[in-house]
C-alpha cells in the first residue's frame, strides 16, 4: 500500500511538471500549434517506446539475469558433485550389472565435441538403469549420506534451485534415499520385498545422477577447462581414473 501511494504521488508530480513546462513554453512563444504538434508526436511514440522497453530491452535484461543465475547454479552443482555426487555415483555405478554397456560412452575425453555428447545422451535415454542390491553397501551409504545431511538440506533451501528442476529432483531423490536408509535400524536383516523397495529408491537417484553428471561435464568442458581436467581425471565410470596427471 505504501509503495502504491508513493508511486501515485510521483505520477502526480511528473504530470504537474509536464503541464508546467508546456505552460512555460506557451508563455514564452505563444505558439499552441507548435505545442500540439509535438504533443501528438510524443503521444504517438509512446506505444513504440513501450514495445521497446517491455518486449525488447526487458527481455534482453531478463535473459542476462537468467544467464547469471544459471551460472551461479552451476557453481552449486559443482559443489554437490565435489562433496557428494561423484563418490555416490562411483559406488552406485559399481553395483550396476549392465554398466559395461554404457561405460565407453561415459569415458569423456578432452576433445569431445557436440556429436559425441549427443551420442552419450542418446545412449542414456535407452539405457535400462539397474542396481544389484546385494552389491550395494547399504550401511556404508547410510553412514556416508548421513554425514552429508546438513549439506543436502542447505542445497534444497537454496532459492536458485528453482531455476533447475531436474537437479532439484535429483537432490530430492538422494535425500529421500537417505531418509529411507536412516529409518531402518538393522540393514543386515531386511526382507527381500524391502530390499527391492530400497533398490527402486537408489536406482532413481542413480539414473538422475548419471544424467546430471553428464550435463555438468559438458558445462565444464565449454566454460571451465581447468575444472573439466580434474573432473575428467576423477571420472566415476573409469576404473583407472586418478587425479595424478600422467
Amino acid at each position: 500500500m505504501a509503495k502504491i501511494k508513493w508511486e501515485a504521488k510521483l505520477a502526480v508530480v511528473l504530470i504537474a511538471l509536464s503541464i508546467l513546462l508546456y505552460a512555460l513554453h506557451f508563455a514564452l512563444y505563444h505558439d499552441f500549434h507548435h505545442i500540439s504538434i509535438y504533443f501528438v508526436g510524443d503521444v504517438a511514440f509512446i506505444p513504440i517506446e513501450v514495445l521497446m522497453v517491455t518486449l525488447i530491452i526487458h527481455r534482453l535484461l531478463e535473459q542476462r539475469d537468467r544467464k547469471q543465475r544459471l551460472e551461479k547454479l552451476n557453481i552449486v552443482i559443482g559443489a554437490f558433485f565435489s562433496e557428494i555426487g561423484t563418490k555416490l555415483l562411483m559406488h552406485l555405478s559399481d553395483c550396476d550389472p549392465n554398466l559395461d554397456d554404457i561405460r565407453s560412452n561415459l569415458i569423456i575425453e578432452n576433445d569431445w565435441n557436440d556429436a559425441e555428447f549427443s551420442n552419450a545422451y542418446s545412449k542414456l535415454r535407452n539405457y535400462p538403469y539397474d542396481l544389484d542390491i546385494d552389491k550395494v553397501e547399504l550401511f556404508y551409504l547410510r553412514q556416508y549420506l548421513s554425514g552429508k545431511r546438513e549439506f543436502l538440506v542447505r542445497l534444497l533451501e537454496n532459492p536458485t534451485m528453482l531455476e533447475h528442476e531436474s537437479f532439484t529432483s535429483l537432490l530430492q531423490s538422494v535425500f529421500h534415499a537417505l531418509e529411507e536408509l536412516e529409518s531402518r535400524d538393522d540393514l543386515n536383516s531386511l526382507p527381500k520385498s524391502d530390499l527391492e523397495h530400497l533398490r527402486g529408491d537408489l536406482k532413481r537417484s542413480y539414473m538422475k545422477l548419471v544424467n546430471e553428471w553428464l550435463d555438468y561435464m559438458r558445462h565444464l568442458q565449454m566454460h571451465y577447462p581447468y575444472l573439466f581436467s580434474l573432473a575428467m581425471r576423477l571420472n566415476p565410470f573409469d576404473s583407472e581414473s586418478s587425479p595424478i596427471v600422467q
